[in-house]
């Protein structure tokens, strides 16, 4: 019985995660000029990523610990672990090493993992090595409305304030970026639609709302980046969301990208997989110019 239902957990863990993907494929493919359709595309691509969660949470569970046997360690495999501590920093780093792997050896060191969830955006972690060490820290969760996030009451009243005073959604985005506040379901920003969604639930209106920044010719904004590549822009906003496209953010608050041979060869070899990162910063720790690889 206990077989049974686990086989019917993995099948539904499977079918939620297809709808996930295909939920991400709809956004991808959406306007982003058409905020309600990219809106409301967003969200269920996230009720199907927490759908995929509680998934997996429920396979977990019927998941019986696994026993583990104490093997005695010798003297020189106890020596190779200890001259390996030094070199872990370099381990990680080494582009060679796979995602996989570095979960393996992550698994090698945590005891376990404790979440407190807490009541609103900011979880509490603490992570306990093998061998006693205790790491805290504090991490912050995707959650459904601006009402669950700590600074939610404070980032609401502060964006209400500069639609009043006719400072467009892109703009009081930006604003609210700088000044440390983000969208429910986003960790680092605030975007334009959660300003939009907001102003519009208050009966605020904009009358003069930018959909294109007014920039040189030598650069491009990602709708026109995507249309020169022919890819989706949401792509590119994806990859920028997720860090494996890192970009400067204009004082504006729009992104812009030089319109150079390079780097449109760059993020075609993003696109194809053919690198993992892509870094367009101007200033980067420890390094000039731009690099991918």
């Amino acid at each position: 019985m206990n077989n049974a239902l686990r086989s019917s957990a993995e099948r539904e863990l499977e079918r939620k995660r297809y709808t996930a993907a295909l939920a991400e494929r709809q956004f991808n493919r959406a306007d982003p000029d058409n905020r309600l359709v990219a809106s409301e595309l967003e969200r269920r691509w996230e009720a199907a990523l927490n759908d995929v969660r509680a998934a997996e949470e429920a396979l977990a569970r019927q998941t019986p610990p696994k026993v583990i046997t104490q093997v005695a360690m010798s003297k020189e495999l106890n020596d190779k672990v200890i001259s390996l501590t030094g070199r872990l920093p370099q381990i990680w780093g080494d582009e060679t090493i796979s995602d996989a792997h570095r979960k393996a050896l992550l698994r090698c060191l945590i005891e376990k993992v404790v979440l407190d969830r807490g009541e609103h955006d900011l979880a509490l972690a603490r992570i306990v090595w093998r061998g006693g060490a205790v790491t805290e820290l504090e991490v912050r969760m995707s959650v459904n409305s601006v009402t669950r996030l700590t600074r939610g009451t404070e980032m609401r009243a502060r964006l209400l304030a500069l639609a009043r005073d006719g400072v467009p959604d892109d703009e009081i985005a930006a604003i609210l970026t700088q000044e440390g506040h983000r969208s429910p379901r986003c960790a680092d920003k605030v975007l334009p639609i959660t300003v939009g969604r907001l102003r519009r639930a208050a009966a605020i209106k904009v009358t003069t709302q930018r959909n294109r920044w007014v920039h040189a010719d030598s650069l491009l904004s990602p709708p026109e980046l995507a249309r020169t590549l022919k890819i989706p822009v949401n792509w590119l906003y994806v990859q920028i969301r997720s860090k494996r496209l890192l970009i400067d953010r204009q004082s504006s608050g729009a992104y812009l990208f030089p319109n150079t041979p390079s780097i449109l060869d760059a993020v075609r070899d993003l696109r194809n997989h053919v690198i993992a990162q892509l870094d367009l910063r101007i200033c980067q720790p420890n390094k000039e110019g731009h690099q991918h690889g």
